[in-house]
């Protein structure tokens, strides 16, 4: 019996199979795309209470203190957002005009698709001051933000009095590799999945190299995560690394002229505490280590971290 029709049944079959199939990849692939380009160029506008508008992102700024004290501006690091300060502020402010701003991409400023570089932030950073009428300002960055305090320091020395960093990377190997899904993100389609699953316990998870110290993560550190949009996300520590990575930061504030405070937590979760031994290349600099506190020493040692930048701010106040 002849069994070439069927033969050509089943061949016909396997052929609208693999067509549907290709059909079913083809189409998948291009969701993935939208997807991909949607998620990669989403914004969002600056929110909040006084909102500094700027040509190139308007910033979120918050003050507290007597408006005719010497200023102080705080620079909070990746991910994060003026709410870090909270601990530290209200110490600080019966001395000082303190200044909290939050980054573009952070917190309730604006959220565009680009401008995430350091040199960017450090203008905005200036502008800012610009606005408030300071012409003269302390300033201390945490982790990310000490790179940006150290560009606005080299852009505008006639406006920074002095620095403090406080758990900087010095440069990019000093920086401890994250966990394998932080790295995920960052890969371009996978990365834009990712992140549409993020919740409130996974970004806990990864806040939890930020804390070294038992401590209670404020719901609004949590929700300044949450309120990123992926380009704000990813751009950031790119950024950093590639301006760490041209000219390491102890390199650059050695040339500037300033005073420096370096406070480290000893045991820091995302920046080799060792390396703060790097920053020794600055004329004069000042290096403090906090035993048993991790990356965010102002949340997991308010009083020191207050104690030691009063006393680094009055040293080096103008005269």
């Amino acid at each position: 019996m002849s069994t070439g029709g069927t033969d050509q049944v089943g061949v016909s079959r396997r052929r609208k199979l693999w067509v549907i199939g290709l059909g079913v990849v083809v189409a998948v692939a291009a969701a993935l795309a939208v997807h991909t380009v949607v998620v990669s160029q989403q914004t969002a506008a600056a929110a909040g209470e006084r909102i500094v508008q700027l040509p190139d992102g308007d910033v979120h700024v918050v003050e507290d203190g007597p408006a005719g004290a010497p200023a102080l501006l705080l620079i909070h690091g990746y991910a994060s957002s003026v709410d870090w300060w909270d601990s530290i502020v209200p110490a600080l402010a019966e001395h000082y005009r303190v200044i909290r701003l939050d980054l573009l991409g952070h917190g309730s400023s604006a959220k565009p698709t680009a401008g995430y570089d350091m040199p960017s932030q450090a203008r905005r950073a200036a502008a800012v001051l610009d606005k408030l009428g300071v012409t003269k300002a302390a300033v201390i960055g945490h982790s990310m933000g000490g790179l940006v305090a150290t560009s606005l320091a080299e852009q505008r020395p006639d406006l920074v009095t002095a620095l403090t960093l406080i758990d900087s990377p010095p440069n990019p190997a000093s920086a401890i590799q994250q966990s394998l899904i932080t790295r995920l993100v960052a890969v371009p389609v996978l990365g834009e999945l990712l992140w549409q699953f993020r919740t409130d316990s996974r970004i806990r998870a990864g806040l939890s190299t930020a804390f070294t110290r038992d401590i209670a993560v404020p719901d609004a550190i949590v929700a300044g995560v949450r309120g990123m949009t992926y380009r704000s996300f990813t751009e950031s520590p790119k950024e950093s690394r590639r301006y760490t990575g041209e000219r390491s930061l102890p390199d650059r504030l050695a040339s500037i002229g300033r005073p420096v405070l370096v406070i480290f937590g000893s045991e820091d979760g995302r920046v080799r505490s060792a390396s703060a031994e790097d920053y020794r290349i600055i004329p004069g600099v000042r290096i403090e280590m906090l035993p048993g506190v991790g990356h965010t020493p102002m949340l997991e040692d308010p009083q020191r971290t207050t104690d030691l930048i009063l006393s680094f701010a009055a040293e080096t106040a103008p005269k």
